[in-house]
């Protein structure tokens, strides 16, 4: 397993050598990857659910998260010759999940519909559920609406005569709700992406690209011969 997480799926290491071309690939072991691909098959869903299939911001959201996953595995696949070209395509990838972030804000501000504050506990539950399927988000955040709904029931038989300080608040909506839970998922992906793209930047730095390996590769090989 290499300094990103992941097991190497290609490439090979010859004992006592440097290897020109090092493992790479094994993306689907990335957390990233994997917190990225569930954000796009829950935005999926979403978009098919709550945006016109026909507007722009229906495919723009599923190509923002698509563009998500599909830079991960193309630059982890890319890092066996060119730790440039995976630098560059991780950065494309926590980019696109940037913007894919932004359209869920949109979405819930011009809507009227509320963003979940950093310390809101629904975050941590939806975290702690540790869900790897949008069938599972999906079941994850109807559980939340019906406890949304049992909590406006309470307080409802609190006192037999409605005033305005009895009246709950409002009860969240299943957008919200879906919304929100992706914009959790999103933002650990994006966190993740920010460690990795930091790791591999300290690697090219010190370690140089290809033709440096190359260079290196060389010299040892008539040296040994």
């Amino acid at each position: 397993m290499d300094r990103y997480g992941r097991d190497g799926e290609e490439g090979g290491v010859c004992a006592g050598r440097e290897p020109l071309i090092p493992k790479h690939g094994g993306y689907r072991k990335l957390k990233s990857f994997q917190l990225a691909q569930l954000a796009y098959d829950v935005t999926v869903r979403f978009c098919d659910r709550y945006i016109d299939k026909k507007s722009r911001t229906h495919d723009q959201m599923v190509q923002a998260a698509r563009s998500g996953v599909q830079n991960i595995g193309e630059g982890s696949v890319a890092s066996g010759t060119s730790r440039k070209m995976e630098l560059k395509l991780t950065n494309v990838a926590r980019a696109s999940l940037e913007e894919l972030r932004l359209d869920y804000e949109d979405f819930l501000r011009q809507r009227g519909l509320a963003l979940w504050e950093r310390d809101d506990p629904r975050r941590k539950a939806l975290l702690e559920r540790r869900c790897a399927t949008a069938d599972e988000v999906a079941e994850w955040v109807r559980e939340i609406r019906g406890q949304n709904g049992q909590d406006r029931q309470s307080m409802k038989s609190i006192s037999s005569k409605p005033s305005t300080k009895s009246i709950p608040p409002k009860r969240s909506t299943y957008p919200e709700i879906a919304a929100n839970a992706a914009l959790v998922l999103i933002g650990v992906a994006v966190a993740l992406l920010d460690r990795q793209i930091a790791a591999q930047a300290d690697a090219f730095e010190n370690e140089g690209g290809f033709t440096e390996r190359l260079y290196r590769t060389r010299r040892s090989r008539r040296g040994g011969g």
